[in-house]
């Protein structure tokens, strides 16, 4: 069965503005994503990340680097500073190539993010 490029989100939050605390988070979502969807480094094209405004102590995107992750492309961005935002929030959209179908792919929601997505959080 060939392989297809699919989107896969997730989010989770930060205990604290600390770098350790963005990459035990961002790690910690990371591995979970691949986990549930039995994904490797070498299937990943690229991700995208993004964190809220009062994270600015760490990029997200160092995580996937500690996890292997050394020749996928990543991004990382800031998001809009949305009245009423989670705080501390970080965001991931991997685009990996994978066997299932897109309805079967578990996208993971951890943490305080899991109240974004009621219906996927773990």
């Amino acid at each position: 069965m060939s392989k297809t490029l699919r989107g896969l989100r997730g989010a989770t939050t930060a205990a604290a503005n600390t770098s350790d605390a963005i990459l035990d988070a961002t790690a910690e979502l990371l591995r979970a994503l691949q986990d549930a969807n039995g994904f490797k480094p070498e299937d990943v094209e690229s991700a995208i990340f993004t964190s809220s405004p009062d994270l600015t102590a760490e990029y997200p995107a160092r995580a996937a680097r500690g996890l292997g992750w050394l020749d996928v492309p990543l991004l990382g961005a800031a998001e809009v500073a949305v009245p009423d935002g989670l705080s501390r929030c970080i965001r991931v959209l991997l685009h990996f190539y994978t066997t299932k179908p897109q309805r079967e792919l578990k996208h993971t929601y951890l943490r305080g993010a899991a109240k974004l997505r009621l219906d996927r959080s773990q």
